[in-house]
């Protein structure tokens, strides 16, 4: 018996979460894409979850502090007590926490701006039934920057070639979606986005470079420290699709991302 149990632990063996940061009251990992947060019985059939992989890993129970969605990676803040988790939480709710993404969105933008649009609440059809339909839209904003950009040898339509920008974006509010939708909103949809963006690009992306999840990374979160009130900044570094991006895109001398190369 003994040896069935430990043949099924080694064929079901997780492999470790990356953690990019811990003290004695909170511990950040990088989410890797496609991996939830937590479990949800909308996804029965997942075995692998963030929250519990990273308790098993330390071996104490973590407090989540927010999310990520599922198909979007980087740095995932938790603590390690409730009682910090309490003390932190305001940070989430009030907005005193600086994040940073990085996307890859179709087009080229040639300016940063701030894009305040408001955003109606987007339902989960089972998740959200009961959820208000007619609520008004909420204040959703959002700081972008383009960083680099690139032409590819590809077409997605009438132009023999297509064109793609690496974007930074500060989102000054936590709406569902937001950056998603914000991009889509803007007609420069997110890659690999297969709610909000455009199929054909999703598709060129699949079949040419062997990228099959949203580019999409939460690469920094910048906050005061609950407890000690010291300046923390956690950085997550990008996966290996994006790497491989990265130099194919040439974008290796972009300074905004050497941090995450």
């Amino acid at each position: 018996m003994s040896e069935s149990i430990e043949s099924v632990q080694e064929e079901t063996q997780i492999e470790p979460l990356e953690i990019v940061y811990r003290d004695d009251y909170l511990i950040a990992v990088n989410k890797p894409a496609g991996m939830l947060v937590h479990r949800s019985w909308l996804d029965k059939n997942e075995t692998r979850f963030v929250m519990q992989t990273l308790r098993d890993q330390i071996g104490q129970h973590v407090f989540p502090l927010h999310r990520l969605d599922r198909p979007t990676s980087g740095v995932l803040l938790f603590a390690l007590s409730s009682e910090i988790a309490s003390k932190a939480m305001p940070m989430f709710a009030e907005h005193n926490i600086q994040k940073t993404y990085h996307a890859i969105v179709r087009g080229w933008i040639e300016e940063g701006d701030v894009l305040d649009y408001a955003l109606k609440v987007e339902l989960d059809k089972i998740a959200d039934k009961f959820a208000d339909k007619d609520k008004e839209a909420q204040p959703a904003v959002t700081a972008y920057e383009p960083l680099a950009k690139v032409e590819v040898p590809h077409s997605t339509g009438r132009f023999p070639t297509s064109r793609y920008c690496l974007m930074e974006m500060k989102p000054k509010t936590g709406r569902k979606h937001q950056l998603r939708r914000h991009m889509h909103h803007l007609s420069h949809p997110i890659i690999g986005d297969t709610t909000h963006g455009d199929g054909r690009h999703n598709r060129l992306f699949r079949d040419h470079y062997d990228a099959r999840r949203l580019l999409l990374h939460a690469s920094c979160l910048e906050f005061e420290h609950p407890i000690t009130q010291e300046p923390v900044v956690i950085k997550a570094s990008f996966d290996s699709v994006w790497r491989s991006l990265v130099r194919e895109f040439d974008w290796q001398e972009c300074d905004a991302i050497q941090d995450y190369t």
